[in-house]
């Protein structure tokens, strides 16, 4: 991805109100669940070993009746419509080119990040806004086709626009992007209802971006901690300086090589640079980074342990690399949460080359079977 710009949309007269026709419902019995074969406080090496198929087509399919549903993932993040324009080449400064072609496709990075989690048949909550316009209609019908629970996704009323990206992709696939808040850096309130942050507490993981402000993280993933709850941050989103206060309350730290220079102000050109700048992420309280590498793959950088690399699944084509980020991320949320070895979860996060084939951020998202399809084949 290159050329990322943000632009806070935050002077807005508003208030909000409950999209769709559901009313909040908190979850009221869901506890800590524990998988049968994957229990995350005892893992031991022989689990390392796990043969990739102990992942079932349906993650919360057992043949023993439970006694609790799992906890869900909880994703807390932005909505937006995507404004796709297909070109050969960026314009220059001062230049006017003509796109082959234009679509609007729902998107936003905690949006794909849901719709991913749930598509892989693992029950997922978003906690966002959206406006009250044609762009918020767009984005909810998509999460709700996606599967995602969407209780707790607030409309703006005040003139406050859905939050929308222009996504100037060209022909190889690469795009530039830029932002517009909208309803995503409004109109959120000083202090969190306690609604949204008892859906916070009940979560199995809880997955930000910095797409929203840096309040409502900060917010979020304090009420995570307190309860226990593991908080992955996904580092995309704005480029400014990420807050310490922040980064205090967040167990794993996700970027890519170019948002891992920026936060640390290292290069990271070569692996030894990257696991140098995962290294000072460490000193800054992040006990565990895990790096998306593009054509390099990932890694996962644990504090006092040797990194854990892997390598991409090459993708059949390459359309659209838009969502391929966040699809791996949430894959890893999704893998994590059921109780997946470290390196299952980043095995099973290498499915995101699965997106790259297909045009749109959210229509890209696979489903389990599919991912389990393509690992089975590599």
């Amino acid at each position: 991805m290159k050329g990322i710009t943000f632009s806070p949309s935050n002077n807005y007269s508003c208030y909000s109100k409950i999209q769709t026709d559901q009313t909040p419902r908190p979850i009221k019995s869901l506890t800590q669940f524990q998988f049968p074969l994957f229990n995350n406080k005892n893992q031991n090496q022989s689990s390392k070993n796990q043969p990739l198929l102990s992942f079932s087509v349906n993650s919360i399919k057992n043949t023993q009746t439970p006694i609790t549903q799992p906890p869900p993932l909880v994703v807390v993040g932005s909505a937006n419509a995507d404004i796709y324009v297909e070109i050969d080449r960026l314009p220059i400064e001062g230049e006017t080119i003509s796109a082959k072609n234009g679509q609007t496709l729902a998107g936003g990075k905690g949006a794909n990040q849901a719709t991913c989690g749930a598509k892989l048949s693992y029950p997922t909550y978003f906690v966002g806004q959206v406006g009250d316009d044609a762009h918020g209609k767009l984005i909810t019908e998509a999460l709700g086709n996606g599967g995602v629970h969407l209780e707790y996704l607030k409309s703006l009323g005040g003139g406050v626009p859905t939050g929308h990206a222009v996504v100037m992709l060209q022909s190889d696939g690469q795009n530039s992007i830029i932002i517009v808040g909208g309803a995503n850096m409004s109109c959120w309130p000083d202090k969190l209802s306690d609604q949204d942050l008892d859906m916070v507490k009940k979560a199995g993981i809880v997955l930000l971006q910095r797409e929203i402000p840096d309040s409502v993280n900060i917010q979020v993933a304090m009420a995570a901690r307190s309860a226990g709850v593991t908080v992955i941050m996904d580092a995309g989103g704005m480029d400014a300086p990420m807050p310490q206060e922040l980064l205090n309350f967040v167990d794993i730290l996700s970027p890519n090589e170019s948002e891992l220079g920026r936060l640390t102000g290292l290069s990271t050109e070569s692996f030894e640079q990257i696991s140098q700048a995962a290294a000072k992420c460490h000193k800054m309280g992040v006990k565990q980074v895990l790096v998306k590498l593009g054509a390099m793959g990932s890694a996962l950088f644990v504090e006092g342990e040797e990194p854990i690399r892997q390598p991409i699944i090459p993708a059949a084509k390459v359309l659209d690399t838009t969502g391929a980020g966040d699809t791996f991320t949430a894959s890893f949320a999704v893998a994590l949460v059921e109780g997946k070895s470290k390196e299952q979860c980043l095995r099973f996060a290498a499915a995101a080359s699965l997106c790259v084939q297909v045009k749109g951020a959210i229509p890209s998202m696979p489903d389990r079977k599919s991912v389990l399809k393509l690992l089975q084949s590599v």
